[in-house]
C-alpha cells in the first residue's frame, strides 16, 4: 500500500467509479486524467483518487475538484483532459459541465444547470 507525501499538492480530483460511472466510461476517463497530468508533469501538483458512488448517477461520469469543490458532470475522455489542462493547470472552469459549487454556504447548484435536482436526503429523527 502507498503513502504519499501530499506535501505541495495543490489539487485532489475525487473521480467516481461507482457503476453508473463506470458504465458510462469512467475507467476510460481516470485513465485520460490521470495521463493528461503525467504528460503535463503535474504529478507533483495533482493527487487522484478513484471513489466509489458520489450520489449523482443521473450526471454520469462524475468527478470532483477539490479545494474548490466543484462538481463536473458527463465527463467523456477529453472532457477530463480539458479539465486537468484549463481548471487545474489554468484555473479556468468549464462552466457548461459543472454540478455544483462550493461557497461558504454549502454546495449550490448554478442558476443555468440542466442537471436534475435530485431528491433531497431525509432528516432522521431521533428515537
Amino acid at each position: 500500500m502507498t503513502t504519499w507525501n501530499l506535501n505541495g499538492t495543490k489539487h485532489h480530483i475525487l473521480i467516481c467509479n461507482g457503476s453508473s460511472c463506470m458504465r458510462k466510461g469512467g475507467e476510460e476517463v481516470t485513465q485520460a486524467i490521470r495521463d493528461e497530468i503525467k504528460q503535463l508533469e503535474l504529478d507533483d501538483k495533482i493527487h487522484t483518487t478513484r471513489t466509489r458512488c458520489n450520489g449523482r448517477c443521473k450526471d454520469a461520469c462524475v468527478t470532483i475538484v477539490y479545494p474548490e469543490g466543484i462538481w463536473y458532470k458527463a465527463l467523456t475522455e477529453d472532457m477530463g483532459r480539458e479539465i486537468v489542462r484549463s481548471h487545474l493547470a489554468q484555473g479556468k472552469i468549464l462552466e457548461e459541465s459543472v454540478i455544483y459549487t462550493y461557497d461558504q454556504e454549502g454546495f449550490v447548484a448554478p442558476e443555468n444547470s440542466d442537471s436534475i435536482e435530485g431528491i433531497s436526503k431525509k432528516v432522521k429523527e431521533e428515537v
